[in-house]
């Protein structure tokens, strides 16, 4: 087989795997876009949660 005729076809496929490669990010970022624009978390009020204290008899927190 030439050499130019091998070249020619790495080049065709190394093409073929770039756009293959392109297509994907573009989907999987479309997909990651579709999912962010939902309904994300709503805010937590940190003053509402618990506070943590040191239990004195294991050394744990516990809320309280």
């Amino acid at each position: 087989m030439p050499a130019a005729f091998a070249l020619a076809i790495g080049l065709m496929g190394a093409a073929a795997l770039v756009r293959w490669c392109a297509k994907e990010v573009r989907r999987v970022n479309a997909e990651l876009d579709h999912i962010r624009g939902g309904a994300g978390a709503e805010p937590v009020d940190r003053d509402a949660l618990p506070k943590l204290r040191r239990d004195p008899q294991t050394g744990e927190y516990r809320p309280g």
